[in-house]
């Protein structure tokens, strides 16, 4: 059942979280205005990351949908830094709008979601890039950070 929502909507949820946690529950006022602000950088960023991942997943005309099979396994661009761009831009996102509260609860979404997002998603996704591209994706592994 919980496969059944992509990544996407999962991350609308947290930020729904992260506001009624910052509404209901601040806990305490941890970067204060103007300083809150530097929030929307990451949320910049990840305009760029997501754009250029993307990009690099229909050049190599393979899939963005979790659980489908990769046509290839793309080791370039964006993904040459993180193995899962798409994932770290979604933790952005989260982490720009945690600042921008500028509370303390809502940093806590940020490492749940990250969590979760290895849970649910990453792992199998691993698992079958592992099995699909074999000693390719060993070797990709050994040299590209899971996040950054």
């Amino acid at each position: 059942m919980m496969r059944t929502f992509l990544p996407p909507a999962w991350l609308f949820a947290a930020i729904l979280l992260m506001a009624v946690l910052h509404l209901l529950l601040p806990l305490s006022t941890i970067v204060p205005f103007p300083w809150n602000l530097a929030g929307l950088a990451p949320l910049a960023a990840v305009i760029i990351l997501n754009l250029l991942a993307d990009a690099a997943l229909k050049r190599g005309n393979t899939t963005v949908k979790p659980f489908e099979e990769s046509a290839t396994l793309v080791t370039t661009g964006v993904y040459g830094l993180s193995r899962h761009p798409m994932y770290l831009g979604m933790l952005l996102i989260l982490l720009g709008l945690a600042i921008f509260a500028g509370s303390l609860a809502p940093f806590a979404i940020v490492v749940l979601f990250g969590i979760f997002m290895e849970r649910l998603f990453i792992r199998n996704e691993e698992r079958m890039l592992a099995r699909q591209f074999g000693n390719a994706w060993q070797a990709y592994r050994g040299k590209v950070n899971k996040w950054v």
